[in-house]
């Protein structure tokens, strides 16, 4: 009898487990559908949110445009226009999917259609503001200039959200009652196996304590990595910083050694070669003509050292400053590769501390050299801004444009030379592609900045201008 019941029981049991399990998985099917209703519901409102605040930005490029006449408004206004196309295509495909009734369709197509009329409208007005034609093509063909009702647009629009908040609610009330229903069989189900669960109970508490052990043993270790990683790095910039630091005086040095050393004794050996040559000029042309030759090998030398100089230790930075530097290397550079050059530079001369100025020609001097081997650029434009905290220096050119995979490679040790250099000097340095093309390289660094009229700056000195 006690076997008969104890069947009896299980079965009954098992009946309710698995009815439960029935209806618990119908209402989560059920629950999962209309919590799905509801979320399309509320992305279809802002998409019609997005679509509103696109109209407003469209108006307010259009006139901005009117006002300003900048054709950087207009190219905005068409990217807005294009953004919202893509909106409008969205929606049109969310309510063609869901199969929404045939009111919402038509309210939705007459307001696709009463923005596309409003886009040409404005394409119309911004080309008839202007006397010149404005590559406008990304907006699409315009339209005439018709007047397009913008509280027609705003009605339907808050139309279609309410629609669609009604919807979401409707939902989600559908889902919270299936939830209701799901909760009393899980209850239920919760009754008949407590035994069960509080086995498991002790069982997973076990395991969760196990589990919380491990984890902070791995937070600790994660902690631990973190800190060495970022030990590591301070290190590896300071090295860097000090390296570069190394080079430029290496690089002072060598020059001055040059300079003095190399110079002095290629400028005393032209003079004696020159009066060699005058006194045997006519005595002994033979000997002349190999003491010609060897004066012209001494100023090809000169030139060479001179060249060296200028690359390790600019005179005209030391002697002028920085905004003479920039225009002279921008200058020899436009000439070397046939740019057309545009400088946007103080026009009088300015004096900062040495590291900054060092760091921003280095800065220009990679970067046009860059572009002269890389960019195939015809036009380079250099612009240098200084108020009393900080110096700003931007480079960009026209040619092929700098591409994320090459910000990402770390063998580009130009990048890094020009990023450590700033970093160094608690500067910020930036990269980019430009717009539509070309490479847009952005520097500011904190400065000291002193006022150094051009009538003050101190010629180079006699020994420097005769090499």
């Amino acid at each position: 009898m006690r076997n008969r019941s104890w069947a009896i029981a299980m079965t009954v049991a098992i009946v309710i487990t698995v009815g439960g399990l029935v209806i618990l998985e119908t209402a989560r099917e059920r629950i999962a559908a209309e919590y799905e209703s509801a979320l399309e519901a509320r992305d279809v409102t802002v998409q019609l949110s997005t679509l509103e605040s696109q109209l407003e930005r469209l108006s307010a490029y259009q006139a901005n445009f009117l006002l300003t006449k900048q054709v950087a408004r207009a190219q905005a206004y068409c990217t807005n226009a294009t953004r919202l196309r893509q909106t409008i295509q969205q929606l049109n495909t969310t309510y063609y999917r869901r199969e929404a009734d045939s009111a919402e369709q038509a309210s939705f197509s007459q307001i696709a259609a009463l923005i596309e009329a409003r886009i040409g409208a404005g394409v119309t007005a911004m080309q008839q503001a202007t006397p010149q034609p404005l590559a406008l093509a990304a907006c699409g063909t315009a339209s005439g200039a018709q007047t397009v009702d913008g509280a027609l647009i705003d009605s339907t629009l808050s139309l279609l959200r309410d629609n669609e908040t009604r919807r979401a609610q409707q939902a989600l009330d559908a889902s919270r009652a299936d939830q209701r229903v799901s909760t009393l069989c899980a209850a239920a189900l919760s009754a008949l196996n407590i035994v069960l669960f509080i086995l498991l109970f002790r069982n997973l508490g076990i395991q969760i304590d196990r589990q919380a052990r491990v984890q902070r043993q791995l937070i600790t270790q994660q902690e631990e990595l973190d800190q060495l990683v970022t030990e590591r790095t301070r290190q590896l910039e300071a090295l860097g910083w000090h390296l570069q630091a190394v080079a430029e005086n290496e690089k002072t040095q060598l020059a001055r050694e040059l300079h003095d050393e190399l110079g002095a004794i290629l400028t005393a050996s032209k003079m004696d070669v020159a009066w060699a040559n005058r006194k045997l000029k006519d005595s002994e042309p033979a000997v002349a003509e190999k003491l010609a030759r060897a004066l012209a090998n001494l100023d090809q030398g000169i030139a060479l050292k001179r060249r060296i100089i200028e690359d390790m230790r600019p005179t005209v930075l030391a002697n002028f400053g920085l905004v003479t530097a920039l225009r002279t290397l921008a200058d020899e550079a436009a000439q070397r590769n046939n740019w057309m050059l545009e400088l946007r530079l103080p026009a009088d001369d300015i004096q900062l501390d040495e590291q900054t100025e060092i760091a921003l020609f280095r800065v220009a001097q990679e970067s046009l050299t860059n572009a002269a081997k890389y960019a195939r650029a015809s036009r380079v434009s250099i612009g240098l801004q200084i108020d009393e905290a900080q110096v700003a220096l931007s480079i960009s050119d026209n040619g092929v444009g700098i591409t994320p995979a090459d910000l990402k490679r770390t063998h580009t040790h130009g990048l890094l030379g020009m990023r450590q250099r700033v970093a160094a000097h608690g500067g910020q340095f930036d990269i980019h592609r430009g717009v539509p093309s070309g490479t847009d390289i952005h520097v500011v660094m904190p400065c000291a900045r002193r006022a150094m009229p051009l009538d003050d700056i101190a010629p180079a000195a006699p020994s420097e201008r005769s090499l």
